[in-house]
């Protein structure tokens, strides 16, 4: 019997975001180097074709989703990925509810997708199949690891539940005492202002050009800092998430130093201006 995960538009918002990025990605290193930087083109090609082959691989991952009880065992499909969990290795099935608290380890998420390894305070080190899971999902806690997957309806617990004679517990993340539950970055006023700051800067650079250099009249290096500004701004944005569960201050600074890098580069390219 096969379940499917919660219907969302994660896919296309995923879709669209690298055809956008990468593209751009692409395209700026082509224009920004020429035959004499062949090595320092290399050198950036490779990670973007690398996070190109891994952006797809969970796309596809995304497309293929799915759950199938059979027999004797769980199997959920992901891509080129079977995890199979039988049935007697299932200790406890949640329904988790609210708001939960966790940052990634080795896992990529936006809206209406989530996929790999992320630790879940209160819950422990997950294993995320799933699309949305804004309201929460369906932790299964296994002798192999803890599974969450987020199927469009009841029937797959219930189904689990009957398979392993287990109930289906409801776990409510807001009633977990801030202790197990940790802090929330999300509602932490000075680390959204810094995170926006970091985003109106790299706004304010996608503006500067579009402004003083429409079509392709750039010069190369501004093109080439841009480039360099958006990877780091994705570099810090999930190392800063990571160090917040650590240390507040860590993840403040983290995006601190995002903000003063692409300034540093904004103002390094506003002298074109000049020119």
């Amino acid at each position: 019997m096969e379940f499917k995960p919660k219907k969302s538009n994660g896919i296309w918002i995923g879709l669209l975001i690298s055809i956008f990025i990468f593209g751009f990605f692409l395209w700026g290193i082509d224009y920004s180097l020429g035959p004499d930087d062949r090595i320092l083109a290399i050198m950036l090609y490779i990670p973007v074709y690398v996070f190109i082959g891994v952006f797809f691989m969970l796309l596809w991952g995304g497309l293929t989703l799915e759950y199938i009880c059979e027999e004797t065992q769980l199997i959920i499909r992901f891509g080129f990925i079977k995890a199979k969990i039988p049935w007697d290795q299932i200790n406890t099935i949640e329904r988790i509810e609210g708001k939960v608290n966790y940052y990634s380890i080795f896992g990529m998420s936006w809206p209406g997708f989530i996929a790999g390894l992320y630790s879940a305070k209160g819950l422990g080190y997950v294993k995320m199949y799933g699309s949305d899971n804004s309201q929460g999902f369906l932790l299964l806690r296994t002798n192999l690891g803890l599974y969450g997957l987020t199927p469009d309806s009841n029937e797959l617990a219930d189904k689990i539940a009957a398979k392993t004679n287990l109930q289906v517990n409801a776990v409510n993340m807001d009633d977990l005492s801030p202790e197990k539950k940790g802090i929330n970055m999300h509602a932490d006023g000075f680390y959204k202002l810094l995170l926006i700051i970091n985003v109106v800067f790299i706004v304010l650079y996608g503006l500067y050009l579009l402004i003083f250099f429409p079509g392709s009249g750039a010069p190369s290096f501004i093109i080439l800092l841009l480039i360099l500004a958006i990877a780091l701004f994705f570099f810090t944005l999930g190392n800063a998430a990571r160090l917040y569960q650590f240390s507040t201050t860590g993840g403040y600074v983290m995006l601190m130093v995002g903000i003063m890098v692409t300034g540093i580069f904004f103002i390094l390219s506003l002298s074109e201006i000049h020119l």
